[in-house]
């Protein structure tokens, strides 16, 4: 079977290292240690530059839930018409209303946005937090999204690989269900063959050592608990382990 791997980057340096572990598709974030955020306009136009596989952007204006007011939107298709003129292939949204449903008047604004200028749509696991799974995924089939991005659920994808596998059935090939959180080289063939699903979602997250010489000791850019001298980075070896297995299946 034909497994599309789709990595989600947050800097330009996990770009090379993600599509030679095997990356499909690029996510672009910007803070993937939030969930993942819209990226600047600078690392949309490397990154797209750089890349030979498809890159979709995060567009996500903000950390916390998936409930936007008319100022998050306009900030929403503006980060796509960005997206779109530095030549992605896509973006990744997730909008949802107070009761916890697809927010529909929104969604539909900013698709049809991303449709008319030739960008594809993937639904993101905002999806996870809905009220009403089932009607969820009808919404979004109706919005015209390629894929939904799920952990089933859960916390994990492995967690939720029997309620993914109910998605995919409801699905029908209408859309795509892709699988994420929590994959890795030691789970993805269970997650799969419960599934029966054929995208992957991963970070395969790593770090560097700063290639500073000094260190300083005691400043610190944010919060107390992050080591700021060291770099996130995709692993090429963790792609290329959950790559292996998913081309011995």
């Amino acid at each position: 079977m034909n497994y599309q791997l789709e990595v989600c980057i947050d800097n330009i340096e996990s770009l090379p290292l993600a599509i030679a572990g095997g990356a499909t598709r690029i996510e672009l974030c910007s803070s993937l240690s939030l969930g993942g955020l819209t990226p600047n306009a600078g690392l949309i136009k490397q990154a797209v530059q750089s890349s030979y596989v498809p890159v979709y952007v995060m567009i996500r204006p903000r950390q916390g839930d998936f409930l936007y007011d008319c100022d998050d939107i306009e900030i929403m298709a503006e980060d796509i018409r960005t997206a779109a003129k530095y030549g992605a292939q896509g973006i990744v949204l997730g909008l949802l209303d107070k009761d916890g449903h697809i927010d529909m008047p929104h969604a539909i604004r900013l698709i049809k946005l991303a449709h008319e200028l030739s960008l594809g749509v993937t639904f993101h696991r905002a999806f996870d937090q809905c009220k009403n799974p089932e009607q969820a995924l009808e919404d979004v089939i109706a919005l015209g999204c390629e894929r939904i991005l799920t952990s089933g659920l859960q916390a994990t994808a492995l967690d939720g690989a029997d309620y993914l596998a109910k998605l995919n059935q409801q699905a029908n090939g209408r859309i795509a269900i892709m699988a994420g959180a929590g994959v890795a080289a030691d789970n993805v063939a269970q997650i799969v063959n419960t599934s029966r699903i054929e995208e992957i979602h991963l970070s395969g997250k790593a770090s560097r050592k700063s290639k500073m010489h000094y260190i300083a000791s005691d400043a610190k850019m944010g919060n107390h608990d992050i080591d700021d001298f060291a770099i996130p980075v995709t692993s090429s070896e963790k792609i290329r382990s959950v790559s292996k297995v998913l081309n011995s299946l």
